[in-house]
């Protein structure tokens, strides 16, 4: 058998373990209630970030931008996140359940045009036609669904946002990425890489390498397996490489990170007993240690090193660099396990709950003896970092997240802020007791290459205004506040990632 069939064949029947029990599961469905929502969103305006959109596209919408653009600030932001939570008067008690809605904040003269769109999956489709959820979900139990031909039939395409080659991509971490028009972000479909990898998971989080080309995962442990597939894509949109690795146990990872020379993938340990959805299966295991893989980009058909350090359960991670043999990486640890199988699980009822940031840590890897050792940087209140990708490859990156600062009245971030651990720097702006700030994507200033040269864009929701909006700030200055802001006259829903397509010079 050739390595293309055995591939297919050895993450196929992973896929068809996990989805046969699945599908036979015929329990009562445990979700929320659209009115109990209804009632906690008049009493509390902030759950206007757990609301369901009131149509399936916005805009096109174009509006003035307060303050003044960069002459060289151009191009589009877009995002991805849960939108579509509620059919038949039956809600979706996890956040990462709702269907994905495209956005696209497109800059140009002066004002900023935007559009969003219901990404059209066949799960979206197919439930539309029926009037209700009929698809195994990844945090609520359904009742009754239907049967799957592969991974692509439940996909939500809900997670995040990626050009390549020129072509954008919604992404989520069970199936393939779907493609979408860049302009009008109706969709296209699933990409298939090569036919022997049809629907085989393409995860929510690549990274591009200095050269331009993309790494990515596909865990197989949300599909019953302990396999890891990792994909390498050219800066042209084609498939250089696929490659599976086991896991050796099963691990759950949502991102991962890269130095110049390898990839890192942190496992984190659960327990799986069968009780409906996955993540109502699954409980995290702090008493097992976790595993971290590291493939060398050079040689990707084979796992480098593999370590055995102290339980970590973390969804995203800052940079990553190497120096003197050892590795470090950034991650945003979270301390409630418990909690992080559901983040935010009272705001999709309709309550009031605590928040639920995470605290940056350091992982050092010392490639020479095997051993590893994780290092509190006592900085939290955190989530989402971004940092800029032209950062030497053997010193820590400035990360940019948003954050919590003074008076909130949402268990969610107000702010945003630069920190750079090594020289013990901070630099904060506070948009204001009411607003919720999403993650802020760095971009480069074109023409330059000097670290941190460059901007911040980031998405904003005014419940009390009932408005969406974006925000410029420079990089240098974020104490400054918003350069440029620009508000829009409906709101939707927080998302989740982004990315920015700057325009061609």
């Amino acid at each position: 058998m050739d390595r293309r069939h055995f591939l297919r064949n050895l993450l196929s029947g992973a896929t068809i373990a996990a989805l046969g029990p699945a599908l036979l599961h015929g329990a009562d469905a445990f979700a929320g209630d659209p009115a109990e929502f209804a009632a906690g969103l008049r009493e509390h305006p902030y759950l206007a970030g757990w609301r369901q959109v009131s149509a399936e596209a916005f805009g096109p919408t174009t509006v003035q931008i307060e303050g003044r653009l960069p002459a060289d600030f151009a191009g589009t932001l877009y995002r991805n996140g849960p939108a579509w939570f509620e059919r038949d008067g039956f809600r979706y008690e996890h956040w990462f359940d709702g269907d994905g809605m495209v956005h696209g904040w497109r800059f140009g003269n002066g004002t900023v045009t935007h559009r969003g769109r219901m990404v059209q999956t066949p799960k979206f489709k197919r439930e539309r036609s029926a009037g209700r959820f009929n698809t195994l979900a990844a945090g609520t139990t359904v009742a009754d669904p239907v049967a799957l031909r592969n991974n692509d039939d439940a996909s939500t395409a809900n997670t995040s946002v990626v050009v390549i080659g020129g072509r954008l991509f919604a992404l989520s971490e069970a199936g393939s990425a779907f493609e979408l028009d860049p302009d009008a972000l109706d969709t296209i479909g699933p990409k298939t890489w090569r036919p022997d990898l049809q629907a085989l998971p393409f995860s929510a989080h690549p990274l591009q390498d200095r050269d331009g080309s993309w790494w990515n995962f596909g865990a197989l442990s949300m599909l019953g397996g302990a396999g890891l597939l990792v994909w390498h894509i050219g800066r042209d949109g084609q498939l250089i490489d696929a490659q599976v690795h086991d896991m050796g146990a099963p691990g759950y990872l949502h991102a991962f990170v890269q130095t110049d020379r390898y990839l890192v993938f942190l496992l984190t340990p659960f327990d799986y007993t069968p009780a409906g959805s996955f993540f109502e299966s699954l409980t995290f295991a702090p008493q097992r240690a976790s595993t971290v893989l590291i493939v060398d980009k050079t040689a990707p058909d084979r796992v480098a090193r593999r370590f055995e350090v102290d339980f970590t359960m973390a969804y995203h991670f800052g940079d990553a660099f190497e120096r003197d043999g050892e590795i470090t990486v950034r991650t945003m640890r979270l301390a409630d396990v418990a909690r992080a199988r559901s983040p935010h699980r009272e705001a999709m009822f309709g309550h009031h709950g605590p928040a639920a940031p995470a605290e940056l840590v350091e992982l050092r890897l010392d490639m020479r003896t095997g051993r590893g050792r994780w290092e509190t940087t006592g900085l939290g209140g955190m989530e989402f970092p971004m940092f800029d990708a032209r950062t030497p490859s053997d010193r820590g990156a400035r990360l940019y997240t948003p954050t919590n600062a003074g008076d909130a009245t949402a268990p969610y971030f107000n702010a945003v802020q630069m920190i750079d651990p090594v020289a013990g720097r901070r630099e904060l702006h506070r948009y204001g007791r009411d607003i919720l700030a999403e993650e802020h994507v760095f971009i480069p200033r074109p023409g330059s290459t000097r670290p941190d040269d460059g901007w911040l864009v980031g998405t904003l929701l005014d419940p009390t205004r009932d408005r969406s909006g974006i925000a410029v700030l420079d990089a240098q200055h974020i104490a400054d506040g918003p350069i440029a802001t620009a508000w829009l006259p409906y709101a939707f829903p927080l998302g989740f990632h982004g990315h920015f397509a700057q325009a061609a010079a």
